[in-house]
C-alpha cells in the first residue's frame, strides 16, 4: 500500500495548519554526517511511486528528487557532522540536524511527523512519532528520499575509493571494513564509535566522551 495523507489530515482536523514530515539518514553509518530532511506538502497528489527511499533503486530515487522538488510546498535539509556526533552523541546530533532542516522551510510548521518511535526533536514543535512513517506517510516518504539522495551524493563526492563510500555511503560494508582494518579511519570517520575497539592498530585514535551523551554502537565483528 502506498503512503497516504491519513496522518497529515488527522492532524489538520485537530487544528494543525502546517505539518512537516521529517526523516533521517546516516544514523548507523561509521563515517560522514547524519542528515535530516523536512517536507511540507499542500496535500496534492504526490509523485507516482513515492515510498520509503529504501524501497527505490538509486536511479529511481534520483529521478524522484526532481519530482518531489517540483511538487512539495517546502523542503528543508540539515546535517550534523561526524565531529558533532563524536562530541555530543547521536541524539543531540539528530536534534541539531532536524532543527537545521526545519529552519530551511519557507514556513514554520505547526507540527512534525517524525519517522520512528523516539522523539529526538522535542520542543518547541509538537511531535508525532510514527513507526515506519516513511512507508505510510506521504510527507515523511518524500523526506526520506531527499535525505538519502543528498547524503549519498555527499559521501560519494569525498572520493576515498578504497573505503567504497560511493557505494556504501559510510555504512559498514565489507569493503569499508577491510579498508578500515588496513588503512585506518579517515578524517570523515566517527571516532567515538566502538568499531575502533576491534581494530588494534587504530584503537589509540578512539575518542571518549560522556557515555550518557549517546548510544553505544555495534562493533566491527558483531
Amino acid at each position: 500500500m502506498p503512503p497516504s495523507y491519513a496522518l497529515e489530515r488527522l492532524l489538520s482536523a485537530g487544528g494543525t495548519k502546517t505539518v512537516a514530515g521529517v526523516d533521517e539518514v546516516g544514523r548507523g553509518a561509521w563515517a560522514g554526517p547524519v542528515a535530516v530532511c523536512a517536507v511540507v506538502t499542500d496535500l496534492s497528489e504526490p509523485p507516482a511511486g513515492l515510498t520509503d527511499s529504501k524501497m527505490l533503486s538509486p536511479a529511481r530515487r534520483a529521478s524522484m528528487v526532481a519530482e518531489i522538488t517540483g511538487w512539495a510546498a517546502g523542503i528543508g535539509y540539515g546535517e550534523a557532522s561526524h565531529e558533532e556526533i563524536d562530541e555530543l552523541g547521536m541524539t543531540e546530533a539528530l536534534r541539531r540536524a532536524a532543527r537545521r532542516a526545519l529552519a530551511e522551510l519557507p514556513v514554520r510548521p505547526d507540527a512534525v511527523i517524525l519517522d520512528g518511535k523516539h522523539d529526538y526533536l522535542g520542543a518547541p514543535w509538537p511531535v508525532r512519532c510514527e513507526i515506519k512513517g516513511d512507508l505510510s506517510c506521504v510527507s515523511v516518504a518524500a523526506a526520506s528520499v531527499i535525505a538519502k539522495v543528498r547524503r549519498d551524493a555527499y559521501m560519494a563526492s569525498l572520493g576515498l575509493a578504497d573505503y567504497g563510500f560511493a557505494d556504501n555511503a559510510g555504512y559498514p560494508s565489507p569493503v569499508h571494513q577491510k579498508a578500515l582494518a588496513e588503512l585506518g579511519p579517515t578524517e570523515h570517520h566517527r571516532l567515538s564509535w566502538s568499531y575502533l575497539d576491534d581494530l588494534p592498530r587504530w584503537r589509540h585514535l578512539k575518542r571518549h566522551r560522556n557515555p550518557l551523551a549517546g548510544e553505544g554502537q555495534l562493533g566491527l565483528f558483531g
